[in-house]
């Protein structure tokens, strides 16, 4: 269990808030359900949850690139609002870089041609894979560097101008962060939509809707659990079909 000092959760706050942000303001991006800055056991000081709408099983080379400035919006929004970073991007930009070089390499969604480069290594010593196997120049390695560093460089500058052009709404989303810590379905989404003044005019009734919705279907959990229990104690009783 991780315990954040108050300076900690605000770059934090603003980390998530720049990774939805960024998700949220690109076309072809899944929607984004939550953001939190409550630590998780798998050690993140926060997240934000996209969720796909439907069954997703081919991305376009768009989707891709959007997925890598989404995941560079954390560090962009490090930058942007305390002209520092920290290491709470290591993660994201793991991730991204993995994506960006699958694109060269995997994919054949670039400039160096349709290709495979690097054939699967299968060989296993030890218990460990050693990944692929270079089967391919020097030159062409550097070229291949050189090109996963401008698609990363490119969805860095595409996060940060998003962020960029829509400061005041990042402030407005780190405070609520701050302040609520999660904020998930309607106020997420309210926040998102640049609408959070309407969410509030309403939240009371949101949340009293929801709540409502919620004890009839705890209600509802419990005649069937009662009505299962009745046919339960007839099978059983004595001379009942089935019974003792």
């Amino acid at each position: 269990n991780k315990i954040l000092n108050n300076k900690e959760k605000c770059i934090v706050s603003y980390h998530e808030v720049g990774h939805a942000l960024v998700a949220a303001l690109q076309t072809n991006s899944a929607p984004v359900q939550k953001i939190t800055i409550v630590p998780r056991t798998s050690g993140a000081l926060g997240f934000t949850m996209q969720v796909e709408d439907g069954d997703h099983t081919l991305m376009t080379k768009e989707e891709i690139l959007n997925k890598i400035a989404t995941l560079t919006g954390g560090r962009a929004a490090e930058e942007l609002i305390f002209h520092s970073i920290t290491t709470g991007a290591s993660n994201d930009l793991e991730r991204a870089s993995k994506m960006a070089r699958a694109i060269v390499t995997q994919y054949g969604m670039s400039p160096l041609g349709t290709q495979v480069f690097g054939q699967p290594n299968h060989e296993v010593f030890l218990g460990r894979d050693y990944g692929n196997t270079q089967d391919y120049s020097e030159e062409t390695a550097r070229r291949i560097d050189e090109e996963v560093a401008k698609i990363m460089k490119e969805a860095h500058d595409r996060a940060h101008a998003i962020l960029s052009s829509h400061a005041d709404q990042m402030d407005l989303m780190a405070s609520v962060l701050l302040e609520r810590e999660t904020v998930e379905g309607e106020a997420c989404e309210a926040l998102l939509d640049n609408k959070w003044d309407e969410y509030l005019a309403r939240e009371d009734d949101i949340i009293a809707a929801k709540e409502a919705e919620e004890a009839a279907a705890r209600a509802k959990d419990a005649e069937l659990l009662a009505a299962q229990g009745e046919g339960d104690g007839a099978s059983d009783a004595p001379g009942a079909p089935g019974g003792s």
